[in-house]
């Protein structure tokens, strides 16, 4: 057919019988979609043949295949904006006869020289997809030709549309595999940069403790002082423990202890040791935390609550690496790689006195604030279900899952104990229940309150209409592990239908598939 409209030419039917075949072989789909397209350059005589596809993750189009003879950089298009995204918006196909007379081509990939640009003509046709219920555009296939006259340039695309058609199906495929890949380096599932893997015990589904996380990752190769900061129960030791495992130190002791638990009298032996004699009851020479986390790390929970003269001695192990055991003058060295916590503002004790201004310079190396969990109510119910899995089993119990109500009242809760309040509350739950689904009145008496204020409420019948729509949506993403194209299929709308519903109701998609791993291993 070359470029020619001639009826008796019908190599076009070649090639289309060839995209079908293509099509049908065993082969990685991303490698049949790029063969069609050179199949489709080379038969049609199209300088450049190339397929943009609408990233789910960010809504734009991404240039996904291509063939053409120029090398090309990754590349996105807007919705609305240039050919392409015309074409997206729209729906509909767009030719340009002279890719230079067209303002409103972008000419963003390829790097087309002015020179080309006057010589190539332009098609772009959407691909639709037509499983949903109602059409849904996901992508466009777009090529450059050789200036034809108009006649040809119209039958040319209606050959693509033809193409675009057969190919529907797979390019929504494609664009599935995407969004999954999308959604499990979101999840921290694959590798991702900064995004790896949460340390073991570690539930982070909420964009905060992702941001802790990925902080947790930069500081851990160093022997940086790590400061971790937030209120108590928010897992500052567990936390700890990350940042040691993910070290060059992952091997040797993580020593911890917290300042608080002890008089301040024993604090400097704890910390540094003693010798036999030193005081009333040091019966035996004894080895100092510094010197045991030689080589290894040492976790000084709540070190706001060290003395002036305890501290003096830290900021000298942390300066000078060497310590004296009380009652020696004896200086011993020691490596250690120290990451302190509290809840408690440094900034008033050091106005007060209370705190050391050169220690506190010291230890605030690195601070990592860790918020509240009523600050970050996306954690609420995958930290819930992570703890149901782990009582379940610890206490050889069925208990299967929660009962809506009783996430609601989870969720509705401030927390004042965080994730440690919430710990202990599974842990009753699960001790109390004798069925398998945890129930309101499993739940602690204070849970209950917030019950009763949530109930009385008369909603109108756009509100009730509203709320039915949400629940429709959240029990979807449930069953698809937070998978938002599964769920436009299930509940047969479009994607763009689901993001927008997901957005209009402030639904943390991220959440339902940290659940809906727990499930599974429940259900193991």
């Amino acid at each position: 057919m070359a470029n020619s409209t001639d009826p008796s030419d019908l190599s076009y039917l070649v090639t289309l019988k060839t995209i079908q075949e293509t099509l049908k072989h065993d082969t990685p789909l991303e490698e049949s979609l790029n063969t069609l397209l050179k199949t489709l350059a080379r038969d049609m005589e199209y300088v450049r043949a190339f397929m943009v596809i609408m990233d789910p993750k960010t809504e734009n189009l991404k240039l996904s295949l291509t063939y053409s003879p120029a090398q090309v950089d990754d590349i996105t298009y807007s919705p609305g904006r240039g050919i392409i995204g015309r074409v997206f918006d729209s729906g509909k196909s767009i030719t340009v006869p002279r890719l230079s007379d067209d303002p409103e081509f972008l000419n963003k990939a390829f790097g087309r020289s002015e020179e080309e640009l006057k010589k190539l003509g332009f098609i772009c046709v959407p691909v639709i997809n037509h499983r949903a219920e109602e059409k849904e555009v996901i992508g466009a296939l777009s090529v450059d030709v050789p200036l034809i006259p108009a006649d040809d340039l119209a039958a040319h695309c209606q050959f693509l549309e033809v193409v675009a058609g057969i190919i529907a199906g797979h390019v929504a495929q494609l664009q599935e595999e995407m969004a999954t890949q999308n959604h499990l380096l979101s999840q921290c599932m694959m590798s991702g940069g900064m995004d790896a893997p949460p340390p073991k015990d570690f539930v982070a589904a909420s964009k905060a403790m992702r941001m802790v996380l990925r902080q947790t990752h930069q500081v851990a190769p160093s022997r940086a002082t790590a400061l971790l900061r937030g209120e108590s129960g928010t897992g500052k030791e567990l936390l700890a423990e990350a940042i040691h495992i993910a070290s060059p130190r992952a091997d040797k002791p993580l020593i911890k202890l917290n300042c608080a638990a002890l008089p301040s009298e024993l604090i400097e032996s704890e910390l540094f040791g003693h010798q036999k004699g030193a005081f009333t009851g040091a019966f035996q020479t004894k080895r100092g935390l510094f010197e045991v986390a030689d080589q290894g790390t040492l976790f000084l929970d709540e070190i706001g609550e060290l003395s002036l003269d305890a501290q003096a001695k830290v900021l000298r192990a942390i300066q000078e690496k060497e310590i004296q055991r009380v009652g020696s003058e004896q200086t011993i060295t020691v490596d250690v790689r120290l990451i302190c916590a509290t809840h408690q503002p440094l900034e008033e004790l050091l106005e007060k006195g209370l705190f050391r201004e050169d220690l506190y310079y010291r230890i605030n190396v690195f601070p990592i604030f860790i918020p509240p969990l009523r600050e970050r109510r996306e954690d609420i119910l995958p930290l819930a279900e992570y703890f149901l899995s782990d009582f379940t089993e610890e206490y050889g119990k069925e208990v299967k899952r929660i009962s809506t109500p009783a996430i609601e009242l989870l969720i509705m809760y401030h927390w004042p104990g965080n994730v440690r309040e919430l710990k202990n509350c599974l842990e009753r739950a699960v001790l109390l229940c004798e069925e398998q689904v945890i129930r309101t009145y499993h739940l602690p008496p204070t849970l209950q309150s917030a019950e009763s204020s949530a109930t009385g409420t008369n909603l109108s019948f756009g509100e009730s209409v509203a709320k039915f729509e949400q629940e429709l949506l959240v029990d979807s993403l449930k069953k698809t592990g937070g998978n938002m194209l599964q769920s436009a299929r299930d509940l047969r709308v479009s994607y763009r239908i689901v993001n927008y519903k997901v957005k209009k109701y402030n639904i943390e998609v991220k959440k339902f598939s940290q659940s809906k791993k727990v499930r599974k291993k429940l259900e193991n």
